[in-house]
């Protein structure tokens, strides 16, 4: 037996138009045949619209979380902002006057490369571990932690971004409840290489998914707490070193998760937030997953009802 209540927005009665709308999904959809037929109804209807690529870096939040939005309102006049047939890369109050002299995105490229902060000129006195390093290497070689000098740039880049809060304007004081969030040395056996490693001073981490706390590859950044610790000293030719020679050198880092809360401050959420007592840290890591930057969203709503 199936039981199905199939959507009833096609075949209700109430015709009536919103004045605004918001819309957000992940990177991707710009260039998607969905995207293409919403700017034709929206057209239609007689919709003014605009579409973005932002991440909470453009706010001087130390989190990338790329995402598409598209705000749009039912009115004659177009906004003072709009850039016909692009995706504005940055909010319309960080550009100059002219928007259209080399600021936008074309509506389905280049926009990875001219986001934010992380466009910036390097600083080659900026090292890995969010240190001081002045080390010339050649492109394209792998360093420790399997990354190449190129990813390593980007994140000295990052790290020296003066715009963008330090992560540990965002973290909880240190407690014996947190060590439950200290990577098990399963993980970090089978998964040091691929950790994207962060300090409290470093102004970056990546996009938290809804599999963070669960699963470690490619789920968002773990924090380093042994901030004395150097990630260099630690992966030289750990490769080499019996089981658990490597296990005692990771566990000197103190890797732990980013809590639950220290997210949601990422995230934009407001102090007096909180889940019920009910809800497992595992669920708390997939709602956070799903969400979405709260100043982000916000700036959006200002800018579509200014």
């Amino acid at each position: 037996m199936i039981l199905m209540s199939p959507p009833c927005q096609p075949f209700t009665r109430l015709q009536k138009l919103p004045k605004y709308l918001l819309l957000e999904n992940v990177k991707g959809f710009e260039s998607s045949s969905a995207r293409n037929q919403l700017l034709q109804t929206l057209a239609t209807c007689g919709f003014q619209y605009q579409e973005f690529l932002l991440s909470p870096t453009c706010l001087g939040i130390p989190n990338s979380r790329l995402r598409y939005f598209l705000i749009a309102k039912l009115h004659r006049e177009p906004f003072s902002f709009q850039a016909p047939s692009q995706i504005l890369t940055r909010f319309p109050d960080q550009y100059p006057e002219d928007l259209r002299k080399d600021k936008v995105a074309d509506k389905v490229g280049e926009t990875s490369s001219s986001l934010c902060s992380e466009e910036k000129n390097l600083d080659p006195n900026i090292g890995p571990d969010c240190s001081s390093s002045k080390k010339s290497l050649p492109k394209r070689t792998f360093l420790f932690k399997l990354e190449t000098v190129e990813e390593m740039e980007r994140k000295h880049d990052q790290d020296n971004d003066c715009s963008i809060q330090m992560l540990k304007d965002f973290l909880e004081e240190e407690n014996e409840e947190m060590s439950q969030y200290f990577l098990p040395p399963k993980s970090l056996l089978r998964y040091a290489f691929l950790l994207d490693i962060v300090k409290p001073t470093c102004r970056r981490s990546t996009c938290f998914t809804k599999g963070y706390g669960h699963y470690v590859e490619g789920t968002g950044s773990v924090l380093q707490t042994a901030v004395d610790v150097q990630l260099e000293s630690v992966f030289k030719h750990i490769e080499e070193l019996p089981e658990e020679e490597k296990l005692m050198k990771l566990s000197t880092l103190k890797l732990r998760y980013f809590t639950p809360r220290e997210i949601a401050n990422l995230h934009g959420f407001p102090l007096e937030f909180g889940f019920p007592e009910k809800v497992t840290i595992k669920q708390c890591y997939r709602l956070l997953g799903n969400s979405l930057n709260v100043h982000v969203v916000a700036k959006l709503i200002s800018i579509l009802l200014g």
